[in-house]
């Protein structure tokens, strides 16, 4: 399993809730975003017991969130209370890949119609953060802008089905992608953000899902396929 690692995760600030439904959306926040950021190392085990020392809160919500994760396919909950992410095999990757080439694209061009002049500067803002964040290798910056800049898109579909999903990928690819880029580096990073900006002002839907379909490519391409597993 490996030896344990603590994963720094953010307490962030729930919504004005009270009790255990609050509890557990900050306990869910925290973590979700921790593995959106890549604080999770795959193969690098923490336990239950640790992660709610780490947050303040009773083992209980922090159970429940881990097993809805798990059911997402983005952690592995062990018998013993260890938890870990999954490991990043070829077909793994491949097949993320795939899905996110078939739901992204889609979730882009259904929120066209939904998308403003004002959302296009929000992403063009959002765009300028991220060009800072990989100049100065601020690989943790670029992973949350990132995440922020395509699902700032993806949120103004209307869909109730792919949005999940999409998100779920995100968060099994992510801890591998962290991985990567604290190995290599932001230096090369290649987007279509600025092209997808474009195709928002421009009303061009089928731009818009070209510049998404291309950014999974060249963003996962980059990634390659060292360190991947063959089972």
């Amino acid at each position: 399993m490996g030896q344990e690692v603590r994963t720094n995760l953010p307490t962030g600030n729930s919504a004005p809730r009270s009790g255990r439904g609050a509890t557990r959306d900050q306990v869910d926040h925290a973590v979700r975003t921790a593995l959106l950021t890549g604080r999770f190392i795959p193969g690098k085990a923490v336990t239950l017991r640790g992660l709610a020392q780490e947050l303040g809160v009773s083992p209980m919500p922090v159970r429940e969130v881990l097993q809805r994760l798990a059911a997402e396919n983005a952690l592995i909950v062990r018998p013993n209370g260890r938890v870990q992410v999954p490991e990043m095999t070829a077909a793994r990757f491949d097949e993320i890949l795939k899905a996110r080439l078939l739901l992204e694209p889609e979730l882009a061009e259904m929120a066209m119609p939904h998308l403003t002049q004002r959302d296009a500067k929000t992403l063009e803002d959002i765009d300028l953060e991220i060009d800072a964040s990989i100049g100065t290798g601020d690989a943790e910056a670029y992973m949350r802008l990132n995440h922020l800049f395509h699902f700032r898109i993806y949120a103004s579909s209307p869909s109730e089905i792919l949005l999940p999903l999409a998100e779920s990928l995100w968060l099994q690819f992510a801890p591998f992608m962290r991985m990567v880029y604290g190995r290599v580096g932001t230096a090369n990073l290649i987007d279509w953000h600025k092209e997808a900006t474009k195709a928002i002002r421009d009303r061009d839907a089928a731009a818009l899902r070209r510049a998404i379909a291309s950014d999974i490519k060249e963003g996962m391409g980059m990634l390659g396929r060292d360190g991947l597993t063959s089972e």
